[in-house]
């Protein structure tokens, strides 16, 4: 997801961060938790700058992440207390219901469970660090680095990869032998029964 930023930066407290989504993938978080390691002592500093954290300002000045999630949850696991935000859109005057129709409407809202079920807006967790694990988001990251499908600008796409992917291949399959459902993910991906997803990298007949 990408977004025209402000140019003001603001220092913020990774804890005071509202999610927009209540899962994220575990595997893709370790990964980013790994790299993270792996530059913080020589490039942490220049990396955090070059990541701005697009936010929205909401109801009583609450700041609501619109996206970097597995960043910032590997982030604060690692022991980072402070990303820079950028303000997108200051919503700050509304009330609490009129904000979650806006944020739902705009698809800034992702409130689906790790069985792909919709919920209330109030089963968003407050807090990043509660967020559940999805394992098909984990396979739809790792089938998009592996060149399944383009990196787009559609919201919460990756959860449409892995909503896809969760109705075709077995939960049983998927925690036993991750590499094997990333090649068979593969090959859903590059299948006309995925054409209706975005970025969609197959061939035409």
């Amino acid at each position: 997801m990408r977004h025209d930023y402000q140019p003001l930066l603001t220092p913020t407290e990774i804890d005071d961060l509202r999610p927009t989504q209540m899962t994220v993938g575990m595997i893709e978080v370790e990964r980013k938790r790994r790299a993270w390691r792996e530059r913080c002592e020589q490039q942490g500093s220049e990396f955090l700058g070059r990541h701005m954290i697009p936010v929205v300002l909401g109801p009583r000045k609450r700041l609501w992440l619109l996206d970097h999630h597995h960043l910032i949850l590997a982030l604060h696991l690692e022991g980072e207390r402070h990303v820079l935000t950028s303000v997108v859109s200051d919503l700050s005057r509304l009330g609490r219901e009129e904000f979650y129709r806006f944020m739902d409407n705009r698809g800034w809202l992702h409130p689906f469970d790790a069985s792909g079920e919709r919920h209330g807006h109030h089963k968003i967790p407050k807090r990043i660090r509660k967020l559940a694990d999805d394992p098909y988001r984990s396979l739809a990251s790792a089938v998009r680095r592996s060149g399944g499908y383009a990196k787009n600008n559609v919201p919460f796409s990756e959860f449409l990869w892995a909503d896809f992917f969760r109705r075709r291949i077995s939960d049983r399959h998927l925690r036993h032998d991750f590499d094997k459902a990333i090649d068979e993910a593969m090959a859903l991906a590059n299948s006309r029964e995925a054409k209706h997803l975005p970025g969609w990298a197959g061939i035409e007949e």
